[in-house]
């Protein structure tokens, strides 16, 4: 399972609109998840109107804020016209310069969403091997776990080895649809494989 994460400053607009899309439009392996830096409470009603104009609901959606946790999942992220006020995300990256939807005139709403609609359906078509081969958020996870793992391991257990059992474990989890604690099971069975000594047989399989 992979994971694109659309951010835009609100998550009532331009994220949500690419959220939806991508679910109609890009195969199940792939998932698709929205954020904002200061969330509004609602979609933006022109926003709803102009997808329901499509056959899509997300009048129930409610926007989320960007988090960590959030950022550790996405395999890409992909920000919708933040203007430099979205935060980091610690994975690869596209910007799409998309114009805020909110007040609006309605002809001027549907020409965005059909901008997006256009957008996802090309990376669909064109990008999604990149997002299935890509590897960036894996070792980010790695990373976070391998400095308590040395110093806790480091004595019995050579680096390579550390690291390579780690990755096997880690690994295990790939296709995960939750991936709120997998960093924090995958430390845990880690721990438990070098702390038995059976790292050797994780990292044969």
């Amino acid at each position: 399972m992979k994971y694109v994460l659309f951010v835009c400053t609100h998550n009532a607009g331009r994220s949500q609109m690419a959220q939806a899309l991508w679910r109609k439009h890009a195969p199940p392996d792939v998932r698709a998840e929205s954020a904002g830096q200061t969330p509004a409470k609602t979609p933006w009603p022109e926003v709803v109107e102009v997808m329901r104009e499509i056959g899509i609901d997300i009048s129930r959606a409610r926007p989320k804020k960007l988090d960590l946790e959030m950022q550790l999942h996405a395999d890409w992220a992909i920000t919708l016209g933040c203007e430099g006020t979205c935060p980091y995300v610690p994975t690869r990256v596209d910007d799409w310069d998309i114009p805020d939807p909110h007040g609006r005139p309605i002809a001027e709403v549907r020409e965005i969403r059909d901008e997006i609609e256009r957008r996802v359906r090309d990376f669909v078509n064109h990008r999604l091997d990149a997002v299935r081969g890509d590897r960036t958020a894996h070792q980010i996870r790695l990373a976070r776990m391998l400095p308590d793992l040395d110093r806790e391991f480091g004595g019995t257990h050579g680096a390579e080895e550390i690291r390579a059992c780690a990755d096997a474990i880690l690994e295990r989890y790939a296709d995960a649809p939750v991936r709120s604690f997998v960093g924090t099971l995958a430390y845990r069975e880690t721990r438990e494989c070098l702390r038995d000594d059976r790292c050797r047989a994780v990292i044969a399989v």
